[in-house]
């Protein structure tokens, strides 16, 4: 069996982010991608999306995006920028490889793949997000539900839509922003749990992460968090609250259940409809370490920051509210592979599997 110092499951900014720490603490990483490329779920995202943060912001450790710093880059951009990072690293990246199960011992752990070969590793890096593991609520009547129910993981381009009337379910970022877009060519409304907050992106004309990173706001641990920050916040210049008060795109309180082809609204009226997306969000996409038991009953890792409660050798990256409110972007992953990945360094050095590298 082949055996690395570490092997780090997922080839997004996460992964890339950790393999590159890795290298400069001396190890050397094996990344295990399952698509076709290192780039993570970048390329799988709608076509329209733009960062929230400027590219000064949002470049990861040691290449800086090129261009103006002050802008949002597209989604390409960030496909682009995570395809040269790889090229850049000095670390075995493997695609195609996808990870069903890890197991663990007193030599180490072993990680199996999908085509049946087997790695064995010291340490292990969980860096595979959280795209791949849709939040689908168990909506009253959604299996009898005739029309079309589909996460925005799904959604591409608003134009298979046209003409169509469609119920967008979520009060965040994506929510607002895929049901703007779908406004311009067909019959929108937004169904959330409670009204839509908004957070202007400038002040005093600077972006928010200026504040947020001179602040040092970013750096505030999850638990304080709660002390600012109650609910979900959407970005705006306008654009999107403007939207919701002039009826471009209304909004309702959350349905109560789907009805055939209909949803029925809180105060009892059954209105037709042709699609239903849901915006609500995704889960960690851990399903590789059911087995080992380092995951609570719901599927979420038991950990501490990113360093396992329950296996030395294994940390996280990429979590949202890991470390911070930025864990789970690009601006923030840095400072979290930094924090696990020296944790993670201490174990792999001393563990019996390193002997035999």
């Amino acid at each position: 069996m082949e055996y690395a110092d570490v092997a780090v499951i997922g080839g997004g900014q996460s992964g890339l982010v950790a393999a590159y720490v890795l290298r400069q603490r001396g190890l050397a990483p094996v990344v295990l991608e399952a698509s076709g490329r290192a780039a993570g779920s970048w390329p799988d995202y709608y076509d329209s999306l733009t960062l929230l943060s400027p590219a000064h912001f949002s470049a990861l450790p040691g290449l800086p995006f090129d261009g103006d710093g002050d802008r949002y880059p597209h989604r390409d951009e960030v496909v682009d920028h995570l395809t040269r990072y790889a090229d850049r690293l000095d670390a075995d990246i493997r695609t195609h490889t996808r990870i069903e199960s890890v197991e663990h011992d007193s030599t180490g752990f072993t990680l199996r793949t999908a085509d049946g070969r087997r790695l064995g590793a010291a340490g292990i890096v969980a860096a595979s997000g959280a795209f791949g593991n849709p939040l689908l609520p168990d909506l009253p009547g959604r299996q009898g539900f005739t029309g079309e129910l589909r996460h925005v993981a799904d959604y591409r381009s608003p134009e298979p839509y046209a003409g169509k009337r469609i119920v967008v379910v979520g009060g965040g970022s994506s929510a607002v922003q895929v049901g703007h877009e779908l406004a311009d060519v067909a019959r929108v409304t937004l169904a959330t749990r409670a009204p839509v907050r908004f957070l202007p992106r400038l002040r005093d004309g600077k972006d928010l992460h200026h504040w947020l990173t001179t602040s040092g706001f970013d750096h505030l641990p999850p638990e304080w968090l709660i002390h600012f920050v109650a609910g979900t916040l959407v970005l705006d210049t306008g654009l999107y609250k403007d939207a919701l008060e002039t009826g471009h795109l209304p909004r309702r309180p959350m349905f109560t259940a789907l009805d055939g082809d209909a949803v029925v609204w809180a105060d009892g009226a059954r209105e037709q409809v042709d699609v239903v997306l849901l915006a609500t969000g995704y889960r960690p996409n851990l399903g590789y370490l059911t087995k080992l038991g380092a995951l609570d009953e719901q599927g979420a890792p038991l950990h501490s920051g990113g360093i396992s409660a329950t296996h030395p050798g294994l940390v996280y990256l990429g979590l949202e509210f890991q470390r911070s409110f930025a864990s789970n972007t690009l601006r923030g992953v840095g400072r979290d592979a930094q924090y696990v990945i020296d944790a993670l360094a201490a174990h792999v050095r001393k563990a019996p599997a390193a002997a035999g590298l």
